[in-house]
């Protein structure tokens, strides 16, 4: 047990993928990266190859699934339950566990689940792009989830889904997924498709460039692990909980994201009055009105409640996304949300970045503000604008495989003004 203790002591500096080579030799690849934590399917619970990642302190996990038993490994660091185990399992090894988005236990070592959508803008079966409720495309994002699920927990969070079967992915959606997930605080469990993973232990010339490109971007976020300790910054607080979607993916979060309005996701169970102080338009989905949100009112606060008698049904616990009916119902509240804000700026506005998504975080007090941005197209973004409220003097423009940039503030309205010329993947603006 005190063994156990000591290892998941460390997780909150694991950086996890699926490796499914046995040969000792891969690990090279492993090496030029920050992957230090692999999850191994049995066949690769190889001696020779546990002990070679043990000489190189790579934590090993071997995953098992419902139905299968964590037998004894020899040289295995500990277990990954992944799926919906219905009973408790027996090991003597640390267990890190990947459940339905439902069963995430938040006192958990790792707040981790399997179930996620694969990052990227939304195409349908004809080739379109699905629009989203702003008129821009409709991006699938897990980073609504993965907010609400920081709000309630301060462990270590993992997103573990996989590419979509049999397709050959492009290295970009590989970037967007690091990114889908680091800009909410949490680490993606990079999986490679199986054609990717075999020209890449092949030694292919291309796939070793895009494995590159892959470690410079886990590199980015590992190399600002800091990030993760902000906090959602902006003026809109969102009361929710799982029976009103918190849980799923395309939710409210996910369409006021889209919107590019900062948002603070507040847990009904975690609703004080230091959870909405600071801000000026608070939304509660779970149309409960208490003493809380009564003081923020009298506060000068507006607060926006669904129409009465309004809920999503039940929801099963499977379920990661809405379907078409249960969008309608949400939508009512989101057009009443995006008709209230209006253009005001709650935080940050931002402009010209259709197939972009971000996240604008803050430390305590405020003095030091990150902004994410994460491209989900496959080109570059450019000549994107943004307007911050507060007189702040410096501003840094962060990217991976780029060096950084100073950016020159300009005065607007209750605030600056920047000018980022061009964003390829990701990237970051520090700003103080």
């Amino acid at each position: 047990m005190l063994l156990a203790f000591l290892l998941l002591a460390g997780v909150a500096d694991w950086v996890p993928a699926r490796w499914h080579s046995a040969d000792p030799k891969s690990l090279e690849l492993v090496a030029q990266t920050p992957i230090n934590c692999l999850l191994l399917e049995r066949a690769a619970w190889k001696p020779e190859f546990l002990a070679a990642a043990t000489s190189r302190s790579i934590v090993t996990l071997g995953v098992i699934r419902p139905g299968e038993a964590a037998d004894d490994a020899a040289g295995l660091t500990g277990w990954v339950l992944e799926g919906d185990f219905q009973a408790p399992v027996t090991a003597k090894l640390p267990v890190i566990e990947l459940p339905l988005r439902s069963a995430v236990r938040p006192g958990a070592p790792v707040a981790g689940t399997f179930q996620g959508l694969w990052p990227g803008i939304h195409v349908e079966k004809d080739g379109v792009a699905k629009a989203a409720p702003t008129g821009a495309p409709w991006i699938d994002t897990n980073a609504g989830y993965l907010r609400f699920l920081r709000s309630t927990t301060a462990a270590p969070m993992w997103i573990a889904c996989t590419p979509p079967p049999k397709n050959v992915i492009p290295v970009e959606r590989y970037l967007t997924a690091i990114g889908d997930a680091a800009m909410a605080g949490a680490r993606w469990v990079l999986s490679l498709d199986p054609e990717f993973e075999k020209r890449l232990l092949a030694g292919d010339d291309k796939a070793l460039a895009a494995w590159r490109r892959i470690a410079a971007h886990l590199k980015f976020y590992e190399d600002h692990k800091d990030w993760r300790d902000l906090r959602p910054a902006g003026q809109l607080a969102i009361v929710l909980d799982p029976a009103t979607g918190a849980l799923l993916s395309g939710g409210i979060l996910d369409m006021i994201g889209a919107r590019q309005i900062p948002v603070r996701p507040v847990p009904e169970s975690r609703l004080t009055d230091e959870a909405v102080t600071g801000a000026k338009l608070a939304v509660n989905v779970t149309g409960e009105t208490g003493e809380v949100l009564r003081r923020f009112t009298r506060g000068g606060g507006t607060l926006l409640t669904p129409p009465p008698g309004w809920k999503l049904p039940t929801l099963k616990p499977g379920d990661i996304t809405l379907d078409e009916k249960e969008l309608g119902k949400l939508d009512t509240v989101f057009r009443d949300v995006n008709s209230l804000v209006g253009r005001r700026n709650l935080g940050v506005r931002l402009f010209n970045v259709s197939s972009m998504l971000s996240s604008f975080t803050a430390s305590a007090g405020g003095k030091r503000l990150v902004l994410h941005l994460v491209n989900y197209s496959a080109y570059p973004v450019e000549d994107i604008t943004v307007h911050l409220l507060g007189r702040h003097t410096r501003a840094r423009l962060l990217q991976p495989e780029f060096p950084p940039k100073d950016l020159s503030p300009y005065p607007i309205e209750d605030g600056i003004g920047l000018e980022i010329s061009r964003v390829a993947t990701v990237a970051a603006l520090e700003i103080e």
